[in-house]
């Protein structure tokens, strides 16, 4: 998009076209949007049990991809919408289904088990992310957060491998710590206390308070329930089929490392992408940028979406991130319409298309767009 088309958007028109799109929205939601994430929910529950019910015969990658599956599916299709409230509307979900009981306190680990805690997730996804989106404030700018692999004099070969392997360590290397540190300096803020400097050895550091809290609520919670708890329910069957289980489950979240990376680092990454350096100064200007700040694969379809995780209605849901699952799919032509309508680009492609572009943001041999650069 150039300058003179961005400057030139009616900002004022397209948030009140966008406000009526999620006013219709917000009418048509009933039970079915429960109904149907439960479907989904009961879909990834489907994989796992499939998964771990042939892991114990022998480590594969079949049962390691359907636990993957299920992990992936937990998270981005049940946490994620239930987090952003968006079944708080709906009257027939159960508490344990909407923001205020989802996951907390005895229910952590029974409604999504992850690396991530539910609140260090919510503070700096749902918060941060979502609100300071391409900018420089917003924890998952990866222009931004790879200067140091991008600025770096490694041939550009070994950047492209660094990144491979780190598709693969993700969460546990990226968002576990990241998503605690956020949290941290969120506490001490709220206490009306300056956060203390947290470099990556203080991160992991069993000698430093936010590394003690790292380990104590993410990682060693999460390493006893997916790679001790579940490998020894299987110990009647044998030590043989608990370390299958065991073996298979490590590959599985290699897997869901892989998966997630996939789907999650090209939504706002790539040379036809936009940065930027400020915050919005107005509604339809947030709306402009994430729309511009954002990118959506294939949709249209359950079982199409079930693989994406619905992160393929990237668009829609950085509009309106607290709609049920179930709404985008009936909003993104309307979006789609609304974009040609105000001569803004609706970005959409391949999800290996546009993987590419993110990465070679990553590695530094492309960059974002800016709208302050012609």
């Amino acid at each position: 998009m150039s300058i003179s088309s961005y400057q030139a958007v009616n900002r004022e028109q397209l948030a009140k076209d966008i406000h009526q799109l999620y006013q219709t929205a917000l009418a048509d939601i009933g039970p079915a949007d429960y109904q149907h994430m439960r479907r989904m929910e009961l879909w990834g529950k489907a994989s796992t049990f499939l998964g771990y019910a042939t892991a114990w015969l022998v480590p594969n990658p079949v049962s390691a991809f359907l636990i993957s599956q299920g992990n992936f599916t937990r998270w981005t299709q049940v946490a994620h919408p239930i987090q952003h409230r968006g079944y708080d509307k709906i009257k027939q979900a159960p508490q344990h289904y909407q923001s205020k009981g989802f996951a907390k306190g005895w229910r952590r680990f029974l409604d999504w088990p992850d690396w991530m805690t539910p609140a260090g997730w919510h503070h700096e996804h749902d918060e941060m992310h979502h609100y300071r989106l391409g900018e420089t404030a917003d924890p998952n700018n990866a222009e931004h957060n790879m200067q140091w692999l991008r600025q770096s004099r490694l041939p550009m070969w070994s950047r492209y491998l660094i990144v491979a392997f780190f598709s693969g360590i993700w969460k546990l290397s990226y968002y576990t710590p990241r998503t605690h540190k956020e949290l941290v300096i969120r506490q001490f803020h709220l206490q009306h206390q300056a956060a203390p400097s947290m470099n990556r050895l203080d991160a992991w550091s069993l000698r430093s308070q936010q590394g003690r809290g790292l380990w104590l609520n993410s990682i060693a919670p999460y390493m006893a329930y997916r790679f001790l708890l579940i490998p020894a329910l299987f110990l009647p069957l044998g030590v043989t089929a608990a370390s299958n289980v065991l073996l298979t489950s490590v590959l599985a979240e290699i897997f869901t490392n892989m998966h997630s990376f996939l789907v999650m680092m090209p939504n706002h990454a790539g040379d036809d992408v936009m940065g930027f350096n400020d915050k919005s100064n107005s509604k339809g200007e947030f709306y402009l940028r994430q729309i511009l700040g954002s990118v959506n694969y294939p949709t249209g379809s359950n079982a199409n979406d079930f693989f994406y995780g619905w992160l393929n209605y990237q668009i829609e849901h950085h509009l309106w991130p607290d709609l049920p699952l179930s709404q985008y799919q009936k909003l993104q032509p309307q979006v789609k319409a609304l974009c040609e309508k105000h001569g803004i680009p609706y970005c959409q492609d391949s999800v290996f298309k546009r993987l590419l572009k993110a990465v070679d943001i990553m590695v530094g041999k492309t960059s974002m767009l800016k709208p302050s650069v012609a």
